[in-house]
């Protein structure tokens, strides 16, 4: 498995700039995916991303975890001596939270500590479960203090998925939850309330999800069938509807086939309506393409990146520094193949976004 990475890369959290000055590319803006530099035994990998950094997992005799970007731990921009025997990795603007077989930790990426701010030991009934951070044992782990974050037992949490505003929950059962801020709709409730506790998302009931993910200010999720879901802020469109602030110029099209929205705009023409979302407080199943299931989905700030069954690449959302790997830097809000791996012959498996670039796994795709 390869890892590549497009986006926003000032700190250095995808290549170092001196081997992008090597190849002609742009410091600061990748357009066009490139291959991340292994620093592991072999390039099998986890990886997590957030603003300003990337941490890459590696699954070897010793694994450990390698990080890239800005930070007084990553000065020397390289393997996190503290991390030897690492089972999984989170990180944030602020903390690195390293999970092991008998522990949890957290690290201060701000400051250059000896030891961790936060830790807690795992029993042993917990660390026979294999861990899925950020969620935890009786809760998760938040992007700002206080860092972990307690769960009820009655909501049996699968998943969580956590922005700095808003969190989503994925049941055993399928059910999602949401809460936190709710200001752009991104809380899936059909109005832009905020909640202090988590509630399920009513919309999706009797629809088991297997997957959720947080953005900026959106959220999405696929069913166990492969279809998609988003709601929220569509401002840069991100949700993959129809965006006012990208179609002023462009020629009328239909409307989507999303649900409706109190929030909805209109603008009438001479002969036809066309809607335009900026909120979309409901969840909305969106076509990604015709007969398509997904079976990955990530989020940035301001961008969606999904992989199908068929192993394609397709985003939509904020373009402006190369995020979403097409060869220009122009924002769309309709998820485009990305088709830079599929001339490769790749197959992508895998997809990670940070906040503002995009990181993605592939495999050699079989010529029969």
């Amino acid at each position: 498995m390869r890892w590549f990475g497009f986006g926003f890369n000032a700190f250095e959290q995808i290549l170092p700039h001196d081997e992008l000055n090597k190849e002609g590319l742009s410091e600061v803006k990748i357009i066009r995916p490139v291959e991340l530099t292994s620093q592991g035994d072999g390039r099998d990998c986890k990886i997590r991303a957030c603003w300003s950094r990337r941490t890459n997992l590696y699954f070897n005799s010793d694994s450990c975890v390698y990080v890239a970007g800005f930070g007084a731990v990553t000065e020397s921009c390289g393997i996190v001596k503290e991390s030897h025997g690492c089972k999984d990795v989170f990180v944030s603007e602020s903390h690195l939270t390293l999970a092991f077989s008998d522990r949890l930790e957290s690290w201060d990426l701000q400051k250059v500590e000896k030891t961790p701010t936060w830790s807690m030991e795992l029993n042993k009934e917990s660390s026979d479960s294999p861990l899925n951070l950020p969620l935890l044992p009786g809760g998760y782990i938040a992007t700002k203090a206080p860092l972990y974050r307690s769960l009820s037992p009655h909501l049996k949490a699968k998943s969580v998925a956590v922005s700095a505003e808003h969190v989503m929950l994925l049941s055993a059962t399928g059910a999602v939850y949401t809460w936190g801020l709710g200001s752009h709709g991104q809380l899936g409730h059909g109005v832009l309330t905020s909640e202090e506790k988590p509630r399920a998302v009513e919309a999706l009931w009797g629809m088991p999800m297997v997957c959720v993910a947080t953005g900026g200010w959106h959220s999405v999720c696929i069913s166990d069938g492969g279809d998609l879901y988003v709601w929220g802020w569509n401002e840069s469109g991100q949700l993959g509807l129809p965006s006012r602030s990208l179609r002023k110029t462009l020629p009328q099209q239909s409307s989507p086939k999303a649900g409706s929205s109190s929030t909805e705009e209109t603008q009438e023409g001479d002969k036809h309506e066309e809607v335009f979302i900026s909120i979309q407080a409901f969840p909305a199943l969106l076509d990604v393409s015709p007969s398509c299931e997904i079976m990955a989905v990530s989020c940035g700030s301001r961008h969606t990146a999904a992989v199908t069954t068929t192993g394609e690449l397709y985003t939509c959302g904020w373009g402006d520094y190369g995020q979403l790997g097409h060869p220009t830097l122009k924002s769309t809000d309709e998820p485009q193949l990305v088709e830079f791996f599929k001339k490769q012959q790749m197959r992508v498996v895998d997809v990670v976004c940070g906040a503002w670039n995009t990181f993605v796994a592939v495999v050699e795709e079989r010529v029969a």
